[in-house]
């Protein structure tokens, strides 16, 4: 009894430190999401060049995706005429970050890893993209069969329809709703997952724990790239087991191996983009983000130990705020969230 009374105080100490930056990255999701067509993203995405490359991996970036729901989305910007590698830079950079993961990112890590995750992304994905594009393309269009991948992004024809109305007032009412309803019908319950296993490795694992056993090296960056590609964790769920792996010693290179190979790859997610790109493309895909996280991984340690950071207590302390009624409400609000947006009766469109 005790252990799960320390395991549900350590699950709600992150939980408030976290709240309130979740709720503020889903406010500013809904806002991209209305100004932001699915359109807009389909129509630059066309020629086969670096441009196009650029300009999809920098789209990715602040959509709030997870690594199921951006799959729609691609498989549309492919019969839109995206190159695959327009795509696959698509695929990569949209469900490694995205505002609700960088805000969680601020409120859990420290400024660096804030800045640097978004970017790690952006090369991960530009330079799979560039891969993908010298890859000679001449095999048949693969035939593509979805079945309801997942909710996330299963009205983005609505959502494409809606950013044409002129009335503005209804297009910030459905990102919204695609936010705080399908968004997070698809993330909370992982995320509420991630804070409870955070908890759990919070009361349970020592304090220096990882650095003690396996050190700060190459060894816990191939461990959690091993851990991130097969299994599914979202970027926003990632981001406080991370955190409390890194209080028991993980290096800041090893977190951002799983940040970035967690949530882009996944068994699921493999296998459609094989589907949808093709399996040479799926190759690539995979072991452009293995060898990229961990290049990045090494370089992400090498440059806290330039900066004099130390690595065995890299997270930021000035950000740890104290539990106080504002808190815990922000807290019981995200959780209510949650719970509407999963549990809630489904709604036809027409209603919609």
């Amino acid at each position: 009894m005790q252990t799960l009374q320390g395991i549900f105080f350590e699950t709600w100490f992150i939980l408030n430190k976290s709240a309130v930056y979740i709720l503020f990255g889903l406010f500013l999701a809904g806002i991209i999401k209305t100004f932001i067509p699915v359109g807009f993203v389909e129509r630059h995405l066309g020629n086969k060049n670096i441009t196009s490359i650029i300009k999809s991996s920098l789209m990715g970036i602040p959509l709030p995706l997870c690594s199921c729901g951006v799959i729609p989305v691609s498989i549309g910007l492919r019969k839109q005429g995206a190159s695959k590698g327009a795509t696959t830079a698509f695929l990569i950079a949209t469900p490694e970050t995205g505002v609700d993961s960088i805000a969680i990112t601020y409120a859990l890590l420290d400024p660096l890893m804030t800045v640097i995750r978004p970017l790690a992304a952006f090369v991960t994905a530009c330079i799979a993209g560039m891969i993908v594009n010298l890859l000679p393309d001449n095999t048949a269009e693969p035939n593509i069969f979805i079945n309801n991948v997942c909710s996330c992004d299963k009205e983005s024809s609505d959502i494409q329809n809606i950013n044409t109305d002129t009335q503005l007032y209804k297009r910030m009412r459905n990102g919204f709703s695609f936010t705080f309803n399908d968004l997070l019908s698809d993330i909370g319950m992982l995320l509420l997952a991630g804070f409870f296993i955070a908890g759990i490795i919070g009361y349970l694992v020592p304090d220096g724990f990882i650095e003690n056993n396996l050190g700060a090296g190459l060894l816990p960056i191939l461990i959690m790239l091993a851990v991130g590609i097969p299994v599914y964790v979202c970027a926003t769920a990632s981001t406080p087991i991370v955190a409390a792996l890194a209080v028991k010693g993980l290096s800041p290179g090893a977190a951002i191996v799983f940040l970035l190979a967690g949530p882009a790859t996944n068994a699921a997610s493999i296998t459609v983009i094989a589907n949808l790109l093709g399996k040479r493309v799926a190759g690539v895909y995979v072991l452009t983000i293995s060898i990229i996280a961990v290049l990045i991984g090494c370089f992400v340690n090498s440059l806290y130990g330039f900066l004099s950071l130390d690595i065995s207590q890299w997270v930021s302390k000035s950000h740890t705020m104290e539990i106080n009624v504002f808190t815990r409400i922000i807290s019981i609000l995200l959780i209510a969230l949650i719970l509407r947006a999963r549990f809630r009766p489904q709604v036809s469109k027409k209603v919609r």
